[in-house]
């Protein structure tokens, strides 16, 4: 399995950082994919990754929430890292309407730019999308409307952590992108049993935004990638199929967006 969205940087990691990695290639993570969030977080991603080469995987971008008045010298130090060397992905960016609304149109402003630095080095883009907290401003079709006019075809990427309507899953695959599925599958009131079945599984990969939004049994402890398993049983039990599906089609999907084979 690819999970293809986790902090595992983040300081929450410190005390059982091995452990927490052991518990991952034993419940069968062959990678784990860490998007950036902002220039504080950039070294201790990179250490990570030094360390577990061809395991532990990097992007780089400015995080929505992390868009402040300086986020012009942030997206510059982005530029700046894609002129050094490869990465698998720009993330995460996008939109976040959910904390703060002060900074909006930076947000937008800086989610654009790097849609064009996803389009100048021919790479997949990572996208954060949240919801006010009384949804009466959807993220997710905001991306979307940005992303059209952005009007380039061949953009590829995934919406992480979906936990959109039908409607937002229908937009979100007919533009092309992937649905990033982790701990949000397994929650009773997280709604995407209800309809996710109908999406083809060739649209989803899987995910644990570690070390946040936990699966069911562990909601609201601190997540890792281990648990992906638990997503694994939930798309199982939602697609009618054998777990052994879920891991191949999904794992297969992400190598894919990267040009792995």
């Amino acid at each position: 399995m690819i999970d293809t969205h986790a902090h595992i940087y983040d300081e929450q990691f410190d005390a059982d950082k091995y452990d927490m990695l052991e518990r991952a290639r034993q419940a069968g993570i062959e990678q784990i994919w860490m998007p950036n969030c902002d220039s504080e977080t950039i070294s201790r991603m990179y250490a990570l990754e030094r360390e577990f080469p061809g395991r532990c995987l990097a992007m780089i971008g400015l995080h929505p929430v992390y868009v402040n008045e300086r986020y012009e010298e942030e997206l510059k130090r982005v530029e700046e890292e894609l002129e050094k060397r490869k990465f698998i992905m720009i993330g995460e960016i996008g939109l976040d309407f959910y904390w703060d609304l002060a900074f909006t149109p930076q947000q937008e402003t800086a989610f654009v730019k790097q849609l064009e630095l996803a389009r100048a080095y021919d790479l997949p883009v990572c996208i954060h999308s949240r919801n006010s907290k009384d949804n009466s401003l959807n993220a997710i079709q905001r991306c979307c409307d940005l992303i059209e006019d952005f009007g380039w075809n061949d953009l590829r990427g995934i919406f992480h952590c979906f936990s959109g309507t039908p409607a937002d899953a229908e937009r979100v695959t007919g533009l092309h992108f992937l649905l990033g599925i982790g701990g949000v599958a397994t929650f009773k009131n997280g709604g995407l049993d209800r309809f996710l079945a109908e999406i083809p599984l060739e649209k989803i990969v899987l995910e644990t935004d570690a070390p946040y939004l936990a699966p069911v049994p562990h909601r609201g402890k601190r997540n890792e990638p281990a648990y992906l398993e638990l997503v694994v049983d939930k798309l199982s039990e939602i697609y009618a199929t054998d777990p052994a599906r879920i891991r191949d089609v999904t794992t297969r999907t992400a190598r894919s967006l990267i040009h792995e084979s």
